[in-house]
């Protein structure tokens, strides 16, 4: 039957013993030579937020035998009117997944939203069903209500906007459901460590998505233990992003909220504004409010790994951001715009790092919106510039030199500090990684390299910038008290203001 009893694997588990004094249970590997994966090797998963993410990782998750999607979750009923990188990527994953080249053709826009994900989940397993239909995968609106309602979820998969994050992940551990999340774990200080505090505590397994498998980082740290560019000193990432545009100042005119779209709840713990579309979706990310910036976007993906390859875990001492400004013509005259609301088109940060267990204290230097560093002498030695995105890694005696993610790492410069060292090259597009490592973590009950309870230094990091962004001056952090020290005033951004009856 489609419409098959919801059982999780720890009631699965539990219940085994009691089922077995009447009933003969067929062995797992029959049904595994059969093509099917007993209910208690698959991980049922409920997946939250259906929007462009969300339904572009959607695939890996389905063709994974050992998951089982049982529920969507998104405030947005569908719409077709999300922004992503190209106009058809979505539309051809779900193709290629559901083995359906039809789907969506002669639709406009790019489709998202809680029927779409559902649609997706259905017609994937559909495929087989001897008849052909499936009607297993269950959808709401409000997470809160899929908690309350599904009892059979092992894990919550968390792709909704930055500003959720923490809620949702904090009452999945409430309901004793093991948690995967989009980067960041949460947008304010504070809020991310209640949710570390809360894996923690819980024993619950998280998986925090930004974390990857990096053989590029250990062969940089081998570098480093080997003496070839002395004792560290700096840390430089650089990114182009954003991509997505970027506002000074709140719209000001008044929308009508989409039909479908529950705004409420999209808003959750941030106080009410007026809906906008310049708020959802794909944008949400360049706000205060909303969203972390290009750092959250992309600087976990590169910095995460990195911490952990390196043996970086204490939190910075300091912050200090510049970022770019913006006038406007008012009455004939261009005047400074003041932008308190959202992160600026392009920004360098600059955290001080405190003496790590193996390395010496150190500066992180983050660039973003087009800055990058001034190649250094090594580079010019060889007539290069620093690429449009990268890693560099500064030492007293030398300098190692990247891509974004430390792909394809060199010493510089590379004419001369490479000779002899050819085999030791890294090719990063042949080199095998680690995939989906969360869900065997999650059927085996142990935690991921990428778990929240390894991420309160990288979270801490990536939350201290806006703060220093957003306080317009260096500021230095007390990591125990969690308290900015030099600014009374800077504290306010490590939280934020509460909307009634969403309270962290």
């Amino acid at each position: 039957m489609d419409n098959i009893p919801k059982i999780n694997r720890r009631d699965f588990l539990s219940s085994a013993a009691t089922f077995a004094a009447s009933f003969t249970i067929v062995p797992s590997n029959v049904i595994a030579g059969l093509g099917k994966i007993p209910p208690s090797d698959q991980l049922a998963v409920a997946n939250i937020g259906c929007g462009t993410q969300g339904l572009r990782e959607m695939g890996s998750l389905l063709q994974n035998p050992k998951v089982r999607v049982v529920a969507v979750c998104d405030v947005n009923k569908f719409s077709t009117d999300y922004f992503d990188w190209s106009p058809y990527g979505i539309r051809d994953d779900i193709r290629k997944t559901i083995g359906d080249e039809t789907w969506w053709e002669g639709k406009p826009g790019i489709p998202g939203g809680r029927d779409i994900g559902q649609e997706y989940v259905e017609k994937f397993y559909s495929k087989n069903k001897p008849s052909g239909k499936y009607k297993g995968c269950a959808s709401y609106e409000d997470y809160r209500e899929l908690f309350a309602k599904e009892k059979g979820i092992d894990a919550v998969k968390i792709m909704t906007p930055d500003h959720t994050h923490a809620p949702i992940a904090l009452a999945a551990m409430s309901n004793k459901m093991h948690v995967v999340t989009h980067k960041p774990i949460a947008n304010r200080l504070l809020e991310g460590r209640k949710v570390i505090q809360k894996a923690k505590d819980s024993g619950l397994v998280t998986h925090l998505l930004a974390w990857s498998d990096r053989p590029e980082y250990r062969q940089i740290k081998a570098w480093m233990d080997a003496g070839l560019i002395g004792e560290l000193k700096e840390i430089h990432n650089w990114s182009y992003r954003p991509v997505w545009q970027q506002w000074t100042k709140k719209p000001t005119e008044s929308q009508p909220i989409p039909e479908g779209l529950n705004w409420e709840l999209w808003l959750g713990s941030v106080p009410n504004l007026p809906y906008h579309k310049n708020y959802t979706h794909n944008v949400f990310r360049g706000w205060y409010e909303f969203g972390g910036g290009s750092v959250a976007d992309m600087g976990h993906y590169s910095l995460f790994p990195l911490f952990e390859t390196l043996g970086i875990n204490r939190s910075p001492l300091s912050a200090r951001a510049f970022g770019t400004t913006t006038r406007e013509e008012i009455n004939q005259v261009y005047q400074w715009v003041k932008n308190d609301v959202a992160f600026p088109a392009s920004c360098t940060i600059k955290w001080q790092f405190p003496a790590q267990a193996s390395l010496p204290a150190f500066d992180l230097f983050w660039y973003d919106g087009g800055m990058k560093p001034f190649a250094c002498e090594e580079l010019e030695v060889d007539g290069k510039d620093t690429p449009e995105e990268g890693l560099m890694i500064v030492g007293t005696k030398g300098k190692i030199l990247g891509g974004f993610r430390g792909e394809n790492p060199v010493l510089l410069p590379e004419s001369t500090k490479m000779q002899g060292r050819d085999s030791e090259r890294i090719n990063s597009r042949e080199v095998e990684r680690m995939r989906d490592s969360w869900v065997e973590s999650m059927l085996e009950g142990k935690q991921t390299p990428g778990s929240f309870t390894r991420a309160q230094c990288i979270t801490d990091t990536i939350n201290l910038g806006a703060v220093a962004l957003r306080a317009g001056k260096k500021v230095e952090f007390d990591s125990n008290l969690v308290n900015i020290t030099n600014d009374e005033s800077a504290n306010q951004f490590l939280i934020r203001e509460y909307r009634s009856g969403w309270e962290i």
